[in-house]
């Protein structure tokens, strides 16, 4: 009785079945590697491409090892899985979009308004009173504003009391500490607070108009304030109209 010698191993079993097989019939993993390799061929692969690859391996798949039907169905679990998130990567990329958009004109919105601006000069006009915020998480037990005009000379000293905790609005009506009404021109404004016993120096934003909008090369958009100092649409804490 002649022997029959088998195969010990996996390897074993495909350079058997690879020598029996006529070189003309692909098998599934050339199939799918030719297929594969001309859909990398492009920039990515699409529904159209993935569908080549699924038939190419359905249509040439080893007889004596056919995949089974649960990997077919985990390939377009994972494929539909990716396309359903390339999808909505592009919605948000286009709703990103359209938002920065929208953003400049939301901005025109403030043309003329005032805004706060922080520790920025403002700008006196026709002995306009010049309004500001100080913020003071804490509460004071005492706040001293200066104003100072464009050399830097100290103009008006102004001392208030005992402030809450909160912004404490103030009001500067254009006058030096002789009671003369001061000419047009920027003033800057530097507010000293005792806090639970400590001095210390909290930013003063002063309220000025809008007079452009801009929108810089990162979608941030820019409001040019009257005075000549522009300010990110995102660092304004109050409006008035």
């Amino acid at each position: 009785m002649a022997n029959i010698n088998l195969l010990s191993s996996s390897a074993q079993t495909d350079s058997a079945w690879a020598s029996a097989v006529p070189s003309s019939l692909k098998t599934t993993a050339v199939a799918a590697k030719e297929a594969e390799l001309k859909a990398s061929a492009k920039t990515g692969m699409g529904q159209k491409d993935f569908l080549t690859l699924f038939t190419t391996q359905l249509k040439n798949q080893d007889p004596l090892d056919p995949v089974k039907n649960e990997a077919f169905v985990a390939q377009l679990a994972q494929f539909s899985q990716l396309e359903a998130t390339t999808n909505m990567s592009s919605t948000l990329t286009d709703f990103v979009a359209s938002m920065a958009s929208n953003q400049i004109t939301a901005g025109a919105n403030l043309l003329g308004k005032k805004v706060s601006v922080p520790d920025a000069p403002a700008q006196l006009i026709g002995g306009q009173p010049i309004q500001g915020v100080v913020s003071l998480p804490s509460g004071a037990q005492g706040v001293q504003f200066q104003v100072f005009d464009e050399k830097g000379v100290l103009v008006n000293t102004q001392i208030l009391g005992a402030q809450v905790a909160g912004d404490m609005t103030w009001t500067w009506d254009g006058v030096n500490d002789a009671g003369n009404v001061l000419p047009d021109g920027n003033y800057r404004f530097v507010a000293t607070a005792v806090v639970q016993g400590k001095t210390t120096t909290p930013a003063v934003s002063t309220m000025a108009t809008v007079m452009g909008i801009s929108q810089q090369a990162d979608k941030s958009i820019l409001l040019q304030i009257q005075g000549g100092k522009s300010i990110k649409l995102s660092d304004v804490s109050r409006i008035d109209g």
